[in-house]
C-alpha cells in the first residue's frame, strides 16, 4: 500500500472544484481544506475526513481512498445545500483528475448523510466518494 498519493489527490480534488463551473456560481471562492478565522461563511464547502485502505496488487501500488466533501449552510432548510451537493457530485464522479503523483483509476460516489446540527439552524450533507488510485 501507498498513501504517498493522498496530498496529490486532495489538491486535485480542490482544484477540480474550484475549477467548475456550477460550484463556483454557488459558492463562490468558499471552498476550504481548513476554515478560515473569523467568520465563516453562511454557504461553503469543506474538505474533510478520509480513510485510505490497501489496494496494491502483482501489477503494483495502490489504494482505496475513501472521502468526505461536506457541504455547509447556515440556512434553516437543506434546499441550498443539496443544490451544492448535487453541484459537487457531478463535478467529481468519474473527473479526468490529474495527479502530481501515482494515476486516478476511478473516482465514484458512496454515500451522503445530511444532518441538521445543534444548535441553531445549521444543516451539513457530508459526501463520502470512493478514489482508487495506483502508485506507479
Amino acid at each position: 500500500m501507498s498513501y504517498a498519493i493522498s496530498a496529490a489527490l486532495q489538491t486535485a480534488i480542490y482544484q477540480a472544484l474550484s475549477a467548475d463551473a456550477d460550484v463556483t456560481a454557488l459558492v463562490g471562492t468558499d471552498i476550504y481544506d481548513a476554515l478560515p478565522a473569523g467568520t465563516v461563511p453562511s454557504l461553503y464547502i469543506a474538505l474533510g475526513p478520509e480513510k485510505a485502505s490497501d489496494a496494491s496488487d502483482q501489477t503494483g501500488r495502490g489504494a482505496r481512498h475513501d472521502f468526505t466533501v461536506s457541504v455547509v449552510t447556515d440556512s434553516a432548510g437543506f434546499a441550498s445545500a443539496k443544490a451544492v451537493a448535487a453541484a459537487v457530485s457531478d463535478a467529481l464522479v468519474d473527473a479526468p483528475l490529474m495527479l502530481s503523483r501515482g494515476r486516478l483509476v476511478s473516482l465514484r460516489f458512496h454515500r451522503a448523510k445530511a444532518v441538521r446540527v445543534s444548535p441553531g439552524d445549521e444543516r451539513r450533507i457530508d459526501l463520502t466518494f470512493r478514489a482508487r488510485v495506483d502508485d506507479d
